[in-house]
């Protein structure tokens, strides 16, 4: 998988010290400033990509489930204006990083709000309600890319990678039974998962009341299978199923198609036809 970090830029200085377990990058071309450790679990494709699937508009909430160190959250920020958004991650020293580069990265906007709470999912603490923005504790949209790596497979040495990628302690579908209950009726939810539980993630999300389901595919180059998948629904949505046409990451040299630059590199949204 590519990164989509970038060399960082003399014009996005950390306001923090710089600690020998991790370095500064940036993501979409420099835009935005981004710290991340060293080692283990590194950003790749898979926020960016549902940061820009994320129907929001300004002044609308967003959580994030298992946020790492901000990427999705960010992205989204830097599309649409005004957004207010509340990360859960599991391990605490990346929420202090989230929590660095939400502070090291200014918006214009002053309704824009991120912030990062630990939290182990499936369970969600009931202090959100109360962090939550809207007065009932829902948010406008839920987004998340779940660990999916089979329990079976062989674990990373690296326990922070581990719980980022492996299913060994919880699984996609217990996250997405979680995160309906937190969603606004009419409300999004937008997951990036593994194609192989594409139709196990479907069924728990119609059995947990949401429908007008969109399969958003990710070819990595022209003719091969997907691997991952975007799927997206509305809280309470009546809508039938729609198949997108998905994105082409990679043109045969490995370069980034022209669409997948639009959407990694300048942050534009991901195309509805």
């Amino acid at each position: 998988m590519v990164n989509p970090l970038q060399p960082p830029k003399a014009h996005l200085k950390s306001t923090s010290p710089l600690s020998e377990n991790e370095r500064d990058g940036t993501l979409l071309n420099g835009r935005l400033h981004y710290r991340q450790f060293r080692k283990g679990y590194r950003t790749g494709l898979e926020p960016v990509l549902m940061a820009a699937a994320v129907p929001a508009r300004a002044g609308e909430t967003i959580l994030e489930a298992g946020c790492g160190a901000g990427a999705g959250l960010l992205c989204l920020a830097a599309r649409v204006a005004g957004v207010s958004g509340i990360g859960l991650e599991a391990d605490a020293d990346t929420v202090q990083l989230a929590a660095h580069n939400f502070l090291n990265n200014p918006f214009p906007d002053s309704r824009t709000s991120l912030s990062a709470l630990q939290a182990v999912l499936p369970t969600i603490p009931s202090s959100l309600r109360v962090l939550a923005p809207t007065a009932n504790g829902r948010f406008h949209h839920v987004m998340a890319n779940p660990p999916w790596h089979s329990a079976h497979g062989t674990p990373s040495p690296d326990e922070r990678r581990r719980l980022a990628l492996s299913a060994e302690n919880t699984d996609p579908q217990a996250w997405i039974r979680s995160l309906t209950r937190w969603v606004l009726p009419g409300g999004t939810l937008t997951f990036i998962i593994s194609a192989a539980i594409t139709d196990r993630a479907c069924h728990t999300l119609l059995e947990n009341g949401c429908g007008s389901l969109q399969l958003y595919p990710f070819w990595p180059k022209q003719g091969r299978e997907a691997k991952l998948v975007l799927i997206q629904a509305i809280h309470g949505g009546k809508g039938i199923f729609r198949l997108r046409p998905g994105l082409v990451l990679h043109e045969e040299d490995g370069r980034f198609t022209d669409a997948a630059e639009r959407v990694l590199r300048r942050g534009e949204s991901l195309s509805e036809s």
